[in-house]
């Protein structure tokens, strides 16, 4: 008996590394201050060294709360002639998600292609009467990652990415999950904050690549032709990528993006960040930063949270930024969902990456960047009408928490790397 229970033991600890741990070697060493954001040497670095091409010929519009959020979505879905894509982490129950669930079979009816992949874990509270209901009418359906005997190895690693394309010509993506906190305009405790973005121009076949590397994990099945890499057409003037990245393959493009920017940046950098919890290099990047003299600020939720513990371990690693001259504002409403960050109000970073160890490390995660001023000061308006949204937490705040406050939060700072 003692020598089965050691082996379950033993199986047990190996399946907690293999989850826990990203496979690759993560960034140890400081990077170096070369270049400002808007020299060719930086987009050089970013399309290049770190990412897929930076196309031009886009048009980004960005979309607030599920008021604004869902019925543009909505009505992508409905007016597809050829292809749907649509890739979230949650998909719960709810009048939104019927919604979806009538738009996406309706259209499959009509001879679309409709491809839906769910996150095992997080659309774990989905009406199965909705899958149903897709899958008869002709849509292909499939969970990534769920819990079988093959996958118990990448379990803990799950598809956070919010996309939908429509006809390869429309992309959708932002932080935004089909259920009901997301419904309204934030306008009480139960409706959430968050933002989306519609997408259009030749950065939407990026958009198309990202999903169907995953939709290729979870079906066995290559997707390509006409119907999905249409002939790219530009409609606008937006310079943009779609940057991705996997345990699989690249589990720290995100954060060395992050990490390539901050250390860039000579003005200002604004992070909005669902959960906040840099790891040390993330610190670092920032103290740097500030001691050059940028400006950073930073939105985080306040007690209106979805985790507890994310928002203890976050508090315990603010000490050394707001020390550094760091501004951290925490939003009171209600659940703040946003992630955004914006360097020297030229490059713009949207999508579903948060600012904490599981999006830079355990997570599929899929960011929009966008290098335009104008567009840079459009999400900065919104940031700074969110911040008259907030309270400034200061130093001497942090400094005057109970003493059980601090023993909780060293206590979760020490999970922040599962969290």
């Amino acid at each position: 008996m003692l020598e089965i229970l050691s082996v379950l033991a033993a199986l047990l600890l190996a399946l907690l590394y293999v989850n826990l741990n990203a496979g690759e070697r993560r960034v140890t060493h400081e990077i170096q201050h070369l270049y400002p954001v808007d020299d060719p040497q930086f987009f050089r670095a970013m399309g290049m060294m770190l990412g897929p091409d930076i196309v031009g010929g886009n048009r980004v519009t960005a979309l607030d709360n599920g008021d604004q959020i869902f019925p543009a979505m909505l009505e992508a879905i409905r007016g597809a002639r050829t292809t749907v894509l649509f890739e979230t982490f949650i998909y719960w129950s709810g009048e939104i998600g019927e919604e979806f669930a009538q738009a996406l079979s309706e259209r499959a009816r009509a001879g679309c292609k409709v491809h839906v992949l769910l996150d095992w874990l997080g659309c774990l509270k989905v009406d199965e009467h909705m899958v149903d209901t897709m899958k008869r009418a002709g849509v292909e359906v499939f969970r990534f990652h769920p819990l079988r005997w093959y996958n118990l190895g990448r379990i803990n690693n799950r598809t956070h990415r919010k996309l939908l394309i429509v006809d390869g010509r429309i992309g959708f993506t932002g932080g935004v999950g089909i259920a009901p906190p997301w419904t309204g305009h934030a306008q009480d405790a139960d409706h959430w904050r968050d933002s989306h973005y519609r997408v259009e121009g030749p950065v939407v076949a990026q958009m198309q690549s990202v999903m169907l590397s995953n939709w290729g994990k979870a079906s066995g099945r290559v997707l390509h032709g006409e119907d999905y890499f249409p002939t790219p057409v530009a409609a606008g003037t937006q310079h943009a990528q779609m940057f991705h990245s996997s345990p699989s393959g690249g589990s720290e493009s995100m954060e060395l993006m992050y990490l390539v920017a901050i250390t860039a940046a000579v003005k200002t950098i604004d992070i909005a960040s669902a959960y906040f919890v840099p790891d040390a290099m993330a610190r670092l990047a920032l103290v740097k930063a500030l001691q050059r003299g940028v400006r950073v600020r930073v939105i985080t939720p306040g007690r209106k949270i979805d985790t507890q513990t994310v928002r203890h371990a976050s508090r315990a690693l603010w000490g050394e930024l707001l020390e550094a001259g760091l501004e951290m504002y925490v939003y009171h409403p209600t659940m703040y969902h946003c992630k955004i960050v914006i360097v020297d109000s030229l490059l713009s970073s949207v999508g579903s990456t948060n600012f904490d160890p599981r999006s830079f490390h355990l997570n599929d995660e899929a960011n929009l960047n966008v290098y335009e001023p104008e567009f840079a000061a459009q999400l900065t308006r919104g940031f700074e009408d969110d911040l008259r949204r907030c309270r400034r937490y200061t130093l001497q705040e942090w400094q005057r928490r109970p003493a059980w406050e601090k023993l909780c939060e060293r206590v979760t700072a020490w999970l922040a790397p599962l969290l």
